[in-house]
């Protein structure tokens, strides 16, 4: 069964530190283009970070959180990472993570995997 299962995701004060995790299962990461999105109650999704397969030194991040994000892979586990430092009240939101063939799928925000989703919520 493929599937994609985030966690991680929490309270955090601003200024904070979350890392998310999303494990795959039923396919390998490694060959798939990644996306974390997220999405803050009453505005649209975006994408917060992105990289291609077997491409994990050009990732591409939300400008928004470039500086403070990190999205990483780990191949042996089968699991990506979003490493969110100096979190601020704006991040809040659910964030997912999503996987496709062709980087085409998480630019155009049509990936063929989607998580579940995990809350972030940054407030003092």
């Amino acid at each position: 069964q493929v599937q994609l299962v985030e966690s991680g995701g929490g309270l955090v004060q601003p200024g904070g530190s979350l890392r998310l995790s999303c494990a795959a299962s039923g396919f390998t990461l490694e060959n798939y283009a990644i996306g974390w999105f997220r999405q803050a109650p009453g505005k649209e999704r975006e994408r917060v970070s992105c990289f291609n397969s077997g491409d994990g030194d050009n990732a591409n991040y939300l400008n928004s959180v470039k500086g403070r994000f990190t999205i990483s892979r780990d191949n042996a586990n089968n699991t990506v990472y979003l490493q969110m430092n100096s979190l601020k009240p704006e991040d809040t939101a659910v964030y997912y993570c999503a996987a496709s063939p062709k980087i085409s799928g998480i630019l155009s925000g049509r990936a063929d995997y989607w998580g579940q989703g995990t809350q972030v919520t940054v407030s003092s």
